[in-house]
């Protein structure tokens, strides 16, 4: 969705869906790195049902939305994205692989922590976003 093309009623779909998505992974406590770090040692299994439970909301609605409504529900139209492998692709993933186990912090959750006042997440965020900065001057 491009900023021109946002509405006052999608702007407000986004930001609650934004709302939501940042309550839903506080109440998880997936804003919390060492949570997050239990995870990934298998010390806690708790993030494990919460990332089955996402995956199959979303499964479940990416086969069941297209055949239910003619177009998404803030316009457009469904359509497929064929994602293909490269090395790109893989180093990118290695990369955020080994900073998300490094530091227990990934991007969306890093953020919505962010709401509930743990200011050292901005730390990670700076990385986030030098790490970005750096591919993109690296795609031109």
């Amino acid at each position: 969705m491009n900023a021109p093309h946002m509405t006052p009623g999608k702007l407000l779909a986004v930001l609650l869906a934004g709302a939501l998505f940042g309550f839903g992974l506080a109440l998880s406590t997936m804003v919390q790195p060492d949570v997050v770090l239990s995870f990934l040692r298998l010390g806690d299994f708790g993030l494990m049902l919460v990332m089955g439970g996402a995956v199959v909301v979303t499964l479940v609605a990416y086969k069941l939305l297209p055949r239910l409504l003619k177009q998404p529900l803030l316009g457009g139209y469904f359509h497929w994205h064929v994602a293909h492998m490269n090395r790109d692709t893989v180093l990118g993933a290695a990369i955020f692989g080994i900073g998300w186990g490094l530091c227990g912090v990934c991007p969306g959750p890093a953020i919505a922590g962010l709401g509930t006042g743990n200011w050292d997440l901005l730390w990670a965020l700076g990385g986030i976003a030098l790490g970005a900065l750096v591919q993109g001057l690296r795609a031109r």
